[in-house]
């Protein structure tokens, strides 16, 4: 863990600091990233999914371009501009859609709920009907954030406003939490609601997305094989990397699909060190279930703003069989 909170130390020369961004007017240097890209091996399909999440207002959450790989490759680096996907976006900067991003569809099923267990309240709302779920997805919330975060509509560019209307128009449940510390009590809080839960839909998995520091609980949660078990996959946004795991039986097993977002201009957490974790991981693993999108020019939010919620997710119910 150690690796993970030094945050802003820089990788020196290695294949990714190599290959890093260079800008001009902003823009980056495509042609330097062949040895991350060298390292993404393109995964296959998997078996035939059983549950996939159809559209949803795709043509305004698709990724706006690819400077480097097609959709389906492991590594990708998406077309970020503010000025297109912030300032022509919202109506109030960072803080407001336009209406046409939104739709309050899930709101007739939205609650805000506690559930007792490890001997204290969890609070947390849920979307969705709780019982015969398809899937859960859960947000986890970084530092100074709390269960509301994840459940507001016109912020992040409506980003969450999409992962609700998507699992709630295909049979799914989501899920945001108040998160107390990002080590053995929020891990344990948010494995109570996987499974409390899964235990409810039967055979339905929880897919866990973690933004910035709540990334300590998403791989909490991967090294933990009981949680492990219960889960579909586990989307990291501007967040941490753990050389931990590569120690536990999940990685060994290749069974949990990983998505990693980051921004290349994220002062929080450095993308290059993300992107080495991830190219070691495929050094190690070739076959290991994981994606990495970089968002050009985006910062420590971009991700969560940016990520593909329906792209990602199918990708993970194919590669589970879900």
């Amino acid at each position: 863990m150690a690796e993970i909170l030094n945050a802003d130390s820089r990788i020196g020369d290695s294949a990714v600091g190599r290959t890093a961004i260079l800008a001009g007017r902003g823009r980056l240097a495509v042609g330097l990233l062949a040895g991350v890209l060298a390292a993404a091996v393109l995964l296959g399909a998997g078996p035939a999914a059983a549950y996939r999440l159809e559209s949803f207002k795709d043509r305004l959450f698709d990724y706006p371009g690819l400077l480097a790989g097609k959709p389906d490759d492991a590594f990708v680096i998406v077309d970020y501009d503010k000025r297109r996907d912030i300032h022509r976006r919202d109506k109030v900067w960072e803080r407001e859609v336009f209406g046409e991003y939104v739709s309050m569809k899930p709101s007739s099923t939205q609650e805000d709920l506690t559930l007792q267990a490890n001997g204290r309240t969890i609070s947390y709302m849920r979307v969705g009907e709780p019982r015969g779920a398809k899937a859960v997805v859960i947000y986890v919330h970084g530092q100074g954030g709390n269960r509301f975060q994840g459940m507001n509509d016109v912020s992040f560019g409506g980003n969450f406003n999409r992962i609700k209307n998507l699992m709630v128009r295909n049979s799914g449940l989501y899920i945001t939490l108040d998160v107390k510390d990002f080590k053995e009590r929020g891990a344990a809080d948010v494995k109570a609601l996987i499974q409390h839960y899964t235990q409810r839909s039967p055979g339905a998995r929880a897919y866990v997305a973690c933004g910035s520091m709540g990334g300590f609980l998403c791989w909490r949660l991967a090294q933990d094989s009981g949680a492990a078990r219960m889960m579909g996959g586990i989307l990291l946004m501007g967040s941490t990397w753990d050389e931990g795991f590569f120690s536990s039986a999940t990685f060994r097993a290749a069974s949990l699909p990983i998505y990693f977002g980051h921004g290349s201009w994220d002062e929080v957490y450095d993308w290059k060190r993300q992107a080495k974790f991830f190219e070691r991981l495929k050094a190690r693993a070739p076959k290991y279930p994981a994606r990495f999108t970089l968002f050009e020019t985006g910062t420590h939010g971009t991700p969560i703003r940016m990520t593909d919620w329906r792209l990602i997710l199918n990708w993970m119910f194919a590669v589970t069989g879900r």
